[in-house]
This record gives C-alpha cells, sequence and structure tokens, in this order.
C-alpha cells in the first residue's frame, strides 16, 4: 500500500518569530543568457548588462547582473520559507553593496524583524524581514526588507490537486 505524505506547505503567521533566521535552501548560479534575456525581456538598454565589449571598458571590466535580476533571484529564494502563504506589501531599503557578475552563484537568508495582527484582515498578520543575498565567497550582494501579508494557520486557501489515479 503507498503512503502519500504531504508536502511542505509554508509558514503561516504564527510560525513566525521576531529574530528567526532562514537559511534559504537552494542557490543559483547566474548565466550570461540569464542576464541578457532579463535585461531585454524588462527593456533595460543599459549596455553594461548585454555588451561584453562595452562592460570589458568599465571599471568592472565585465557585465554586472541587472539588479533587478538580482532582487527577483532572491525574493525568489526566500518564497518557500517566507511567503509561500504570503502576498507582498512591499520592499523597502533596497542596497546593492557589491556586484553580481555573470557566473556568480547568489544565496540568501532571511531575518524576521517585526509581526503584528492585521487591523482589517482577522484571518492574516503582517510580517517584516531583513533579506541578505550573498554570492558564493559570502559577499553580500543585495538587502531589502520586505513586508507580507501572510495568512494565519486555518485560512490559508487549499490548492486543487487532481488525484493521478482517478481515484
Amino acid at each position: 500500500m503507498m503512503t502519500i505524505k504531504q508536502g511542505w506547505q509554508g509558514r503561516v503567521f504564527e510560525d513566525f518569530e521576531v529574530g528567526d533566521v532562514y537559511r534559504h535552501p537552494l542557490g543559483r548560479t547566474v548565466t550570461q543568457n540569464d542576464n541578457i534575456w532579463f535585461s531585454l525581456l524588462t527593456m533595460n538598454s543599459n549596455p553594461v548588462h548585454f555588451d561584453s565589449a562595452y562592460s570589458a571598458k568599465t571599471e568592472w571590466g565585465t557585465p554586472l547582473v541587472n539588479s533587478a535580476l538580482t532582487l527577483a533571484l532572491v525574493m525568489g529564494m526566500s518564497v518557500t520559507d517566507i511567503s509561500q502563504n504570503a502576498v507582498n506589501l512591499g520592499w523597502d531599503e533596497v542596497r546593492l553593496p557589491n556586484p553580481l557578475y555573470e557566473g556568480d552563484t547568489v544565496y540568501a537568508q532571511s531575518e524576521v524583524l517585526e509581526k503584528r495582527e492585521s487591523n482589517s484582515r482577522p484571518h492574516q498578520g503582517i510580517v517584516s524581514f531583513r533579506t541578505t543575498g550573498y554570492n558564493q565567497d559570502g559577499q553580500i550582494v543585495i538587502t531589502y526588507k520586505r513586508t507580507v501579508l501572510v495568512y494565519k494557520r486555518g485560512y490559508v486557501p487549499e490548492i486543487a490537486r487532481p488525484n493521478p489515479e482517478g481515484g
């Protein structure tokens, strides 16, 4: 007899405690294609992101990863730990202290800064985090504060999952 086990469903409001730190489990190596495609898809026309000959003449000597891609990747890495059951309310204090380069691998962690009940939504709460992205050498490439509206236990909408065996 096969036993079906529930997969990770993400944290809810009650799971967060101020001071907790989540080291997000996955890293991601940024390729040249990632950087070029993201820059062109988002209409970022700065050649430092997609023109190697131009970038070679800059102080960095090589293309820089588009900062919006850095933000998107690091935020995405945090979803499984902090916002799988939430929606974004905003990002604040975004800082890029060091560049991320094509070929670098980015990792991330988040710390719970604040949490409170929602005044207008009794089935949800508001939680703020400080997220830090860093490269394979431990050099910080991005930090930001992110605030989310997260469901409380018992209120997370159920995901429709069809039974693959038809039963």
